[in-house]
């Protein structure tokens, strides 16, 4: 069996170091973490866990749209070359369209490079015919391709609502760049939609607390890249959805007064003071379809469940 391939692309030069950015965003008012540096390691196998959990709706709800409408968007995409897989992560929903998309070659992309090793190999045994690459790149500022992927049209594949994870205004400019990287081919996108506030909120907020270990979890990596003093115990997860802005929201808040501090930096903290570290933007049908045309997809289409509580897009080039 022929190993899979793994590169790590450099950030560009013009991209933030993590402890700065780290640094910058504590500074800010209110203090915030980008949500990429919630999935090292242990992040993304917390993730995959939350994805377990009979409250989180999104996976599942995907998933059974695929089982269902999985033929239809293969016709859709017709016959694919590359599968490029954005945010792959454990690689298993990429995995499961295989046998109706049939892609000659498989590229991983996901910023847990240690993740990304172990997932793209596993799956190099199921499907040994397939010719397999992981990509190690942090593609929430600027999505660009190594030319290792290959020439040719592609099927850009970005499951599981994280699209969310962006501003609207953030998501346009995101989704022009995947209308270049498709290079004349399409685009596949898991999309949330508006839906009852308690149903929401329960997904993000899980009685088992998975979700605020996850969260939490941040804290860890505040200490290791940054030389933070945080302690997780000081923290409390919180979710709740922003109704005027259609987004879920996800913080830390302290539960005393305290002082945070870095290498060259700290912050404080009053009692009940958050520190934003994710959204996850709720669309309509209708919104993310012109959001799609606005970024230059020529034609789209959709699937959903029958609660229309998620939904599949497809949009060529």
């Amino acid at each position: 069996m022929v190993e899979p391939r793994l590169i790590t692309i450099d950030a560009p030069a013009d991209a933030p170091d993590p402890a700065g950015e780290l640094a910058a965003g504590l500074r800010e008012q209110p203090a915030r973490v980008a949500p990429k540096y919630l999935y090292d390691a242990l992040g993304s196998r917390l993730f995959e866990a939350i994805t377990e959990l009979p409250e989180y709706y999104p996976t599942r709800t995907e998933r059974a749209i695929f089982d269902a409408h999985g033929a239809a968007m293969a016709a859709a995409v017709g016959p694919v070359r590359t599968l490029v897989d954005l945010g792959a992560g454990s690689c298993r929903k990429a995995a499961r369209l295989f046998p109706v998309l049939r892609p000659s070659s498989y590229v991983a992309v996901d910023i847990s490079v240690d993740y990304l090793r172990d997932a793209l190999a596993d799956l190099q045994r199921q499907f040994p015919a397939i010719q397999m690459l992981g990509v190690g790149i942090d593609f929430s500022r600027r999505l660009m391709l190594p030319d290792a992927v290959g020439d040719g049209a592609r099927l850009l594949f970005y499951p599981g609502s994280s699209i969310g994870n962006f501003t609207p205004d953030e998501a346009l400019v995101f989704l022009r760049q995947c209308h270049t990287a498709v290079a004349g081919g399409s685009l596949l996108v898991g999309v949330d939609l508006i839906k009852p506030r308690a149903v929401l909120e329960l997904a993000y907020d899980d009685p088992l607390g998975v979700t605020a270990a996850f969260n939490l979890n941040l804290l860890r990596r505040l200490n290791a890249l940054l030389g933070c003093d945080a302690r997780l115990e000081d923290f409390d997860h919180v979710a709740l959805f922003n109704e005027r802005e259609s987004r879920i929201e996800m913080h830390l808040q302290a539960r005393r007064g305290l002082q945070l501090r870095w290498r060259g930096g700290q912050r404080h903290l009053a009692e009940g003071e958050r520190v934003h570290t994710e959204n996850s933007y709720k669309y309509s049908l209708e919104g993310f379809a012109a959001l799609l045309r606005e970024s230059g997809f020529a034609r789209t289409a959709w699937w959903t469940d029958a609660q229309r509580w998620f939904a599949v897009f497809h949009a060529a080039a």
